[in-house]
């Protein structure tokens, strides 16, 4: 087994999103990596800039950050060779290293244009260093930039950063130099090539959390009526919990929350994070983790937030309906519509003046 530790530079239209090709929105110009073995040890490098075939010119954005020449770019091989070259020079069984989320999925749509075959495993796990560091230096959320990174670890800066090679490099110094081991379990998951159906949606148990990726639906009101997508268990012991508080959205509307309780374990709390396909369907990824107190009380109050906003949503359209009915009665030139109660006096006054005048009529006998 061998870490593959790479890096991509790409280039996107010239022209803006208006002239940009929906297939291809970031054309790779360049690909960088580092082969550590099991034990972290650098055994070969790759790297090669690449030939464009889609944007001919630079986008002004991308030179600012790559600095790289057209001319020198244009004497290089194109894209299919020297992904070939990648693929093959990764070797069997590769353990894939970024820094950073995007680099895979680059590459998978690149190949995919370029109708290049190669056997990713589904789900395709990798190691996202950037995420790993975070988990052992700061809080696990935050996501520094690599330069960043190589400060705080006193690493020498051999080379400038925004360059395929030299930032797969970089990215293989600091793996080399973390106590990773603890952290290897916290797995990434690439959802260029996501589940087709309920039987290849998967479940990733993890040390303090379980992930759950679903397949691809029309929108997320179907998703959420699927059984798979809204199921909590606890993600320690699988046992079944009762939950306290069902799921809800998000100020975003693109997050779901959801607390419940495990016999064994206290309140487990789920997250849903509604997520865009390829196309305009959607895909649910899932979290359940342990909540602590701290935890239970910010879901509370969301959910007070959420049924806050309701309630000022509905007073707000009620208010809008009877500005409008003023509106729409002044304009006919009518008085405006009698208020609900007034209009129950009127009724018990004509019923009222309508028994006394019954009492007052002769009777037939009479």
């Amino acid at each position: 087994m061998n870490y593959i530790v790479f890096d991509l530079e790409w280039n996107q239209s010239p022209g803006g999103r208006y002239r940009e090709n929906p297939k291809l929105p970031f054309e790779i110009l360049e690909i960088g990596a580092v082969k550590l073995n099991g034990r972290r040890k650098e055994v070969d490098r790759f790297h090669e800039t690449i030939k464009p075939l889609v944007y001919r010119s630079m986008n002004r954005h991308t030179q600012a950050v790559v600095h790289m020449d057209m001319a020198v770019l244009n004497q290089s091989r194109t894209f299919s060779p020297v992904a070939r070259s990648f693929l093959e020079w990764c070797g069997r069984n590769p353990v894939f290293v970024t820094w950073g989320p995007s680099d895979l999925f680059e590459l998978q749509r690149n190949l995919e244009y370029y109708h290049i075959q190669y056997k990713f495993p589904k789900p395709l796990l990798y190691l996202d260093l950037q995420k790993l560091y975070s988990l052992a230096y700061l809080d696990g959320k935050k996501r520094p930039a690599l330069q960043e990174a190589v400060e705080a670890m006193e690493i020498p800066e051999e080379g400038r950063f925004h360059a395929a090679f030299e930032d797969a490099y970089y990215t293989a110094l600091i793996m080399q130099k973390m106590n990773i081991k603890p952290y290897l379990h916290y797995q990434s998951v690439d959802y260029y090539h996501l589940p087709e159906n309920h039987e290849e949606e998967f479940t990733l148990n993890f040390k303090t959390y379980t992930k759950f990726v679903s397949q691809l639906y029309p929108d997320k009101e179907t998703a959420l009526k699927e059984p798979s997508v809204t199921a909590l268990s606890c993600n320690r012991c699988r046992s079944k919990v009762t939950k306290t508080i069902d799921w809800f959205a998000g100020s975003g509307g693109s997050m779901y929350y959801a607390l419940c309780e495990c016999p064994r374990h206290g309140a487990v709390k789920g997250k849903l994070r509604i997520r865009k396909g390829p196309g305009e369907e959607i895909f649910i990824v899932k979290t359940i983790k342990p909540a602590t107190e701290e935890d239970v009380a910010e879901i509370e109050s969301r959910k007070e937030a959420v049924r806050e906003r309701r309630i000022r949503r509905v007073e707000k359209e009620k208010a809008k309906r009877r500005a409008k009915r003023a509106e729409e009665a002044a304009a006919a030139g009518a008085a405006p519509k009698t208020p609900r109660k007034t209009a129950k006096r009127s009724r018990a006054r004509y019923r009222k003046k309508t028994a006394a005048t019954v009492t007052e009529m002769p009777s037939k006998e009479s």
